[in-house]
Order: C-alpha cells, then structure tokens, then sequence
C-alpha cells in the first residue's frame, strides 16, 4: 500500500469516528423514522424489522469508500454480526440475515484543515444523504439472488421504485453474492 494510499485511509477512518459511524464507544444512535415500510420487512435473527435496524451505526465498519463523479459522496459500509463473521471467514454466499448497510455523506472540502496545510488537499463528511441497506433472505428475496434492497434518504424510507434498479446494479458481482464491497480488516 503507497503511503498516500494508507494516509488517506486513516484520514477517512478518523473523520468516521468523529461522526460516530464506527461504533462503540464512538457510535450514537440516530432517531429511526415512525412509518412503517409496507413493502419490504427485514429479517435479522428471525426478528422483524419495519425501519432502520436498532443499534445499526454500532455495527463494524467493513470499509470506507469515495464515490468520484455525480454523487461525489464519502461512504462508511457496516455490518451486522452476521456479515462482519462471513466477511472475515470468506464464507460465500452470505447466510440469511446478514444485513450490509451502506452510510453515505457529501463529500465536502475542509476550509478549517485546508487553511492549517496551506492547500486544499483535506476533504470531510458533509450533510447526511441516505442509508442503503442488502438484507440476506434466500427464500423471501429468491428473485433478486436472495436480497432486498432499502434505501432511507435523510432518515424517510424511499419508495419502491427508487430501489426497484439495485438488483441489476449488483448482478455484475454475482460470483461474490452481489455485493460490491470488499472487507477492509
């Protein structure tokens, strides 16, 4: 690893714990919204779930990532027990239940950290966008290669439609259960 590459990563994951991204003792919880999602219910351990999962910016970061182009967004990838356990085995196809969630922010120019380097070389999280969530369940998801796909802009679940293109999105990664993002131990 180049040792840009390994100052950027550090710069990323300490810009993460100051948002609170990564979890205990860092981690807050952040309200979950009221409505029930009608469409999609998520299972995790067999347990229901109508709204962003409970306690899920306590879950381990899996890797960081810079979104160049239109969205320009800085992302935080966690997981629940389930998926931070197939990650670290290599266990291929995720087991049921596994939940993937991707936390994105504006990717935003630091002013303040710029003025101390005397360049424009430091970038931070800016303004909360949207949470997209994968959830494994072989049976109720056989369609889409046994996930579901939701996604929550600015904490309101979006509708069906804005969520209807992921599976076709992911179906380029297939061979590694459709999902994009690598683990980052």
């Amino acid at each position: 690893m180049s040792e840009v590459s390994s100052v950027a990563k550090r710069v990323t994951l300490k810009v993460l714990l100051a948002l609170g991204v990564v979890g205990p003792p860092f981690g807050g919880l952040v309200a979950r919204p009221k409505r029930v999602l009608e469409r999609t219910r998520v299972t995790q351990d067999a347990e229901s779930l109508d709204s962003l999962p409970p306690g899920y910016r306590y879950w381990r970061l899996v890797s960081v990532a810079h979104e160049a182009g239109k969205l320009n967004d800085l992302r935080a990838i966690l997981g629940n027990d389930k998926a931070i356990d197939a990650y670290r085995s290599a266990t291929l196809p995720f087991p049921d239940g596994t939940i993937i969630a991707r936390l994105a922010w504006t990717y935003t120019s630091s002013p303040e950290n710029n003025s101390v380097f005397g360049d424009e070389q430091s970038f931070v999280a800016g303004a909360a966008t949207n949470v997209q969530l994968m959830i494994k369940d072989s049976k109720k998801y056989s369609a889409t290669g046994g996930w579901g796909f939701e996604q929550f802009d600015h904490g309101k679940p979006v509708s069906a439609e804005a969520t209807s293109g992921c599976y076709a999105c992911h179906a380029p990664v297939k061979d590694r259960d459709y999902v994009f993002t690598r683990y980052t131990p």
